[in-house]
């Protein structure tokens, strides 16, 4: 997608995505046969539900026909949220992990699972689990110091909304 087409979609469903409270993650533009694609991640500090992902196409659908954003031909439309293991990039992201394992892999090559029990401008404050009967240790990291980061799905991890009750 070239950056201007980029650029204008972003400007044009920014403010289609902000009205339902959330963040637009990512555009992409793809080739799938004579057809293209339309890829919209969205997310939110709440997760995104399947309802409002249907909403939201429908909104984004209504504006894109009224538009030439798209130019000619046919296209289709996918409206999803991340996914539980997608890449951290973003502060937010990060944020929005906070009690979640995730893996780091190290800008000198080292990996580390650990959880993220804070974020702050400069870095994440880890709890790296302890191995063979030890205790968890706590461990500072700079986002410098992070080349790659992806949150770990934990089958057994307790939601937030049980720990609150």
């Amino acid at each position: 997608m070239s950056t201007t087409q980029s650029e204008r979609l972003r400007g044009l469903l920014e403010p289609l995505v902000s009205a339902k409270e959330l963040d637009l993650e990512e555009i992409e533009v793809s080739r799938a046969g004579r057809r293209r694609v339309l890829r919209v991640v969205v997310d939110s500090e709440d997760g995104v539900e399947l309802d409002t992902c249907a909403e939201l196409s429908r909104v984004i659908a209504d504006t894109l026909d009224a538009t030439d954003a798209m130019g000619e031909g046919e296209y289709v439309l996918e409206v999803s949220s991340p996914g539980a293991d997608r890449p951290l990039t973003e502060h937010r992201h990060y944020v929005r992990a906070t009690g979640r394992l995730a893996k780091l892999t190290l800008a000198d090559g080292g990996e580390l699972v650990a959880r993220i029990l804070g974020v702050d401008d400069e870095g994440l404050d880890l709890e790296v689990p302890g191995v063979k009967g030890r205790k968890p240790t706590a461990r500072r990291v700079a986002f410098d110091e992070i080349a790659r980061a992806r949150v770990e799905i934990e089958f057994n991890r307790k939601d937030k909304k049980e720990e609150e009750a």
